[in-house]
């Protein structure tokens, strides 16, 4: 029986200058990684509402 993984990376851009979307697949919360140089966060992707963007995840 494999593992499924927790998060998948949905979105990328950049290669030093890094911006990228990973899908939490146990919640749906969709998360968003930035990182310059040596230095690099993450942070919930927030929508409009100021809420947090949930993808449906029965597919994944």
């Amino acid at each position: 029986m494999t593992k499924k993984e927790r998060f998948k990376m949905v979105y990328s851009q950049g290669t030093v200058d890094v911006v990228q979307i990973f899908l939490d697949t146990e919640t749906g919360v969709n998360y968003v990684f930035r990182k310059v140089a040596n230095a690099g966060g993450m942070t919930p992707l927030l929508g409009k509402d100021g809420k947090p963007v949930i993808s449906p995840v029965a597919d994944i």
